[in-house]
């Protein structure tokens, strides 16, 4: 048994490094190849620079109508964004009536927010470029259920103006099977074919639609024709440098941080402190890959929250510590100490990481921007150290101690 829990324990030592080396250095061998964690991890306005611009709707409308536009308005944006070939752009409804746009990696900032905040501009063009109908004359575009064949379409209607201006293109374009092209923002959203005149100011787009394609291209064309202005009420051009003297300072604080509180567990807890350090090794590599698998943005206020989710699983090994020499101080075994230390801190543990998750997640769902990237890695960091303290530091200690057969109170600082 001994032999064994040896095997296990030096297994596990090098499993931790190894991991440790691979994802600050990343791995080549041969054909196979592993980047280091960090260049996975997607960095946020304030690490990266970029630009940020938030606009507010200058509308007296609420509740479901409010709704509509900002949704609407946002995938607009994000069209545009698109457009522009720029990555990992955050665009999201802040607050009642305001949306908040970041982009990250952004070299002309003014030509991001001039070509962002620009009106929507919806057009119904012949096909020979001749501007027929605008989205300001489109009164109602919704998806609609043909109950003959159970497909989706998109039902139109235009006011007064736009029914006779429609009219006229539709007979003109009737008898030639060609198409009337729809344009947002100079890009082509549909092109239907016109089978007959439409006097009445009625139309269906109709094809093979699925409900979600037929929504979206119903939000766009009512998107065009939004009688709501967006007004800039803030924004803001962080530079690449700022962002990496942040991040080169920050990331040296955490280190120097995370090295002292290792040194400390050591001093004080002897062999239980070791096999923390070694648990809380696994906790940053379980962290980062989690992370990564998540597509988290790294902020700097995420880099905080890490910080202090790191400090929640130093706290957690020091209740399980500070309950293991309670019940080593009865007399009781080491072995049987250590299951009880375990089973004795577990409510504790339990009580203060749960509470503090349900802060994340207030923080989560009522903040913005870098709000919500402090939330989200700080409830990464509970959910890992929790797994880190109660499974792989209880695993560890129970292999070291039956690797070393040992039986003097003095490894635990007692």
């Amino acid at each position: 048994m001994q032999s064994k829990n040896r095997i296990l324990l030096v297994c596990s030592v090098i499993v931790i490094l190894l991991s440790g080396f691979i994802a600050i250095n990343g791995l080549n061998i041969g054909g196979a190849s592993i980047s280091p964690a960090g260049t996975n991890i997607k960095q946020g306005l304030d690490l990266r620079g970029g630009v940020f611009v938030v606009y507010e709707a200058q509308s007296s409308a609420t509740g479901d109508e409010m709704d509509r536009i900002i949704s609407q308005t946002i995938e607009v944006f994000r069209r545009r964004v698109d457009g522009m070939g720029l990555t990992e752009p955050i665009i999201v409804r802040e607050g009642e009536k305001r949306i908040r746009i970041e982009l990250p990696g952004v070299e002309d900032s003014e030509q991001a927010i001039s070509t962002i905040g620009k009106t929507a501009q919806l057009q119904f063009i012949m096909p020979d470029g001749e501007v027929v109908v605008s989205g300001a004359e489109v009164s109602k575009a919704e998806v609609m259920i043909d109950n003959r064949n159970n497909q989706p379409f998109i039902s139109l209607e235009f006011n007064a103006e736009g029914s006779r201006k429609f009219a006229e293109a539709t007979r003109k374009l009737a008898p030639t099977s060609e198409p009337l092209f729809i344009v947002l923002d100079d890009e082509v959203i549909s092109s239907p074919i016109v089978n007959e005149e439409i006097p009445n100011g009625k139309a269906q787009i109709t094809g093979q639609f699925t409900v979600e394609g037929a929504s979206e291209l119903a939000g766009l064309i009512r998107a065009g024709a939004l009688p709501v202005d967006f007004e800039e009420v803030q924004s803001s051009t962080i530079t690449a440098t700022l962002g990496e003297t942040a991040l080169e300072k920050s990331i040296q604080g955490a280190i120097i941080g995370i090295l002292l509180v290792m040194l400390f567990m050591i001093i004080y807890y002897r062999l239980p402190g070791l096999v923390a350090v070694l648990s809380l090794m696994a906790y940053m590599i379980i962290f980062t890959y989690t992370y990564i698998l998540m597509n988290a943005t790294l902020t700097l206020p995420g880099i905080a929250a890490l910080i202090l989710s790191v400090g929640m699983a130093v706290d957690a090994n020091v209740i399980i510590f500070e309950r293991i020499k309670e019940e080593l101080s009865f007399g009781k075994s080491v072995r049987v100490s250590i299951d009880s230390g375990f089973d004795k801190a577990m409510s504790t543990i339990l009580d203060s990481q749960v509470t503090t998750f349900i802060a994340g997640i207030v923080l989560y769902n009522f903040g913005t921007g870098p709000i919500r990237g402090f939330a989200i890695t700080l409830m990464i960091g509970l959910v890992v150290s929790m797994l880190t303290a109660i499974v792989i530091t209880r695993f560890l200690l129970k292999i070291t101690v039956g690797a070393m057969n040992l039986k003097n109170t003095k490894y635990f600082g007692v």
